[in-house]
């Protein structure tokens, strides 16, 4: 992947605001989800989140003026990518959290940034692996374990299978993170990535609901889930994927896979502002190592100490 253009390594501040976006519309994911869950089967839900929002970026395309290209090795890459991105992870994790607790599966999920550090060091050249990286990796990931609770490694080794499913789930995120930086040298926007990538996983993932959730047989949803699923799909795909794509062009893999730890801040600090849950100490700990990796990371931080 040398033809890639180099990206920067230490973010500006528009694109972190666009991670913290990034983070907010994910983080809310969970909620819109949770929701959604109640009454639709699992591949029912994804399936509904990836092809709404496949419609609506169709639509925002047609408003733009822009079309979808039709060359067969571009959606060659829009296949993969959905298959690396959406198809293969959602299928993994989805498996992998009905054996395990949700906790657990979110410490794992959070090694994302760990693979994606180390696979881009060996397929990119503008993303080496560096001792601020590496540190700032682990920090933030002890971060996320200290913040969602230490009491969620007792079942490590437990349904080892499952535990091994969520994390090839982040793998596959890892990966296709750094496939993905190729879309900046094929002439296509954002918005032409992100609806090619929806398109393809809705191709993909139909035939599989038709399947196993066999959606005929279902009783029609109330307007809470509806608008679940409307949020899920507009929110937390559609505008969010559009997001990913220009800031991986941008920023690169290693800094957009930063929002797998911010994610956990999100929810948490949601539920403490909507659901009236207690923001406890071990919380604010966690958030703080968050902060201390994300700074490791991006490195201008340390530099100014070190000139102080």
């Amino acid at each position: 992947m040398s033809d890639v253009p180099a990206i920067n390594t230490s973010m500006s501040a528009s694109e972190w605001a666009m991670l913290i976006t990034l983070s907010l519309l994910w983080g809310a994911s969970f909620f819109f989800n949770g929701v959604a869950v109640q009454s639709l089967p699992t591949f029912t839900v994804v399936v509904a989140r990836v092809l709404i929002a496949a419609v609506i970026l169709h639509l925002a395309l047609r408003a733009s003026g822009l079309r979808m290209p039709r060359d067969a090795r571009l959606w060659r890459t829009f296949f993969a990518m959905a298959f690396i991105n959406n198809v293969m992870p959602f299928s993994l994790i989805v498996w992998g959290q009905s054996h395990i607790a949700s906790g657990l599966a979110a410490i794992v999920n959070a090694t994302t940034p760990l693979f994606t550090v180390m696979i881009a060091h060996v397929f990119t050249s503008d993303e080496k692996l560096t001792r601020g990286r590496l540190a700032g990796v682990i920090i933030g990931l002890f971060g996320v374990t200290v913040m969602i609770g230490l009491d969620a490694l007792r079942n490590l080794g437990v349904n080892v299978v499952a535990q091994l499913a969520v994390l090839g789930a982040a793998m596959c995120y890892a990966s296709a993170a750094v496939f993905g930086r190729r879309f900046r040298t094929l002439k296509v926007t954002p918005l032409q990535t992100a609806t090619g990538q929806t398109s393809a996983a809705s191709i993909i993932l139909l035939p599989v609901m038709f399947l196993v959730d066999q959606p005929w047989t279902l009783q029609m949803p109330g307007v809470a889930t509806i608008a679940a699923l409307f949020a899920v799909a507009a929110l937390s795909t559609a505008l969010a994927y559009i997001i990913y794509f220009r800031l991986l062009a941008s920023a690169g893999a290693t800094n957009v896979l930063l929002v797998t730890f911010l994610v956990p801040v999100v929810a948490i600090l949601l539920g403490t502002l909507f659901l009236g849950e207690v923001l406890q100490p071990q919380h604010l700990l966690g958030m703080g190592l968050i902060g201390l990796g994300l700074a490791a990371i991006d490195g201008r931080p340390w530099r100014l100490l070190m000139r102080c």
